[in-house]
């Protein structure tokens, strides 16, 4: 059996980002990502996404070190003071690891 850690990136934020953070975090070394509709209540109170404008999402990543720690990074300077948004980090095991690989960044913020 052939495995790899990797770090698994799961962004929980509001849905009318869903365009532009997927355009971010191809550019800044994402070979994929899944999305799924999110619903809760936190600091922020409660998300239902009944109302489209009301509604959040999931974007979830695996990725290597670096391409985690960099869109992580960025999302942060980028949203964090305006918009809903949760960001965490966990080391996974993949056991295909060769579909998780991430591209290159060219610089900073690609």
């Amino acid at each position: 059996m052939t495995s790899r850690s990797r770090k698994l990136l799961t962004i929980f934020t509001e849905a009318a980002l869903e365009n532009t953070i997927i355009r971010d975090i191809e550019r800044l070394g994402a070979s994929g990502y899944t999305i799924s509709e999110a619903r809760g209540k936190g600091t922020r109170g409660a998300r239902n996404a009944r109302w489209e404008a009301n509604s959040n999402i999931r974007v979830e990543i695996i990725c290597d070190d670096e391409a985690a720690e960099t869109i992580a990074v960025f999302l942060q300077e980028q949203y964090y003071d305006n918009y809903a948004m949760t960001i965490i980090m966990v080391d996974v095991t993949v056991l295909r690891p060769a579909n998780f690989l991430s591209t290159q960044s060219k610089n900073k913020w690609g």
